[in-house]
């Protein structure tokens, strides 16, 4: 095989892979909980999104701004369990967040822009969901 078809497969190659191995954010922790946290650019934004069914709580952040939803970032998320202690307070990078949760029951506080709003949370062991929050 000559030189050039050498380099022109081997650009080929690098140029799929980017493709094929789209980049997810780092696992990061919040008082020892695992999260994943961003979704800016398309190729994150799928790579979270095919991530999330091996994590139990994905979180879309949006707000609705000139008439229509946008993906946003900068939430400070906190979660407060049974005990109504806060077990976890991290900002999210991009629209999706990723949060390994044990079972249990919790309660998200979701801040935007001074903006704060709650919810309820039950996360059943060998499930995954998806809760959207958005801000008008």
């Amino acid at each position: 095989m000559n030189t050039f078809l050498k380099h022109a497969i081997a650009g080929l190659f690098l140029i799929v892979s980017g493709f094929v191995f789209a980049q997810i954010p780092d696992t990061q922790h919040s008082e020892g909980i695992a999260f994943i946290s961003g979704g800016v650019g398309d190729g994150e934004s799928e790579a979270i999104l095919a991530e999330a069914k091996q994590w139990p709580v994905l979180l879309e952040l949006s707000q609705l701004e000139n008439g229509r939803g946008v993906w946003i970032f900068g939430v400070q998320i906190k979660l407060i369990n049974e005990q109504q202690k806060v077990i976890f307070n991290a900002q999210a990078d991009g629209p999706y967040m990723l949060i390994n949760l044990t079972p249990g029951d919790y309660q998200i506080l979701a801040t935007y822009q001074g903006v704060e709003q709650k919810r309820a949370l039950a996360v059943k062991a060998g499930s995954s969901q998806k809760l959207n929050i958005f801000w008008k």
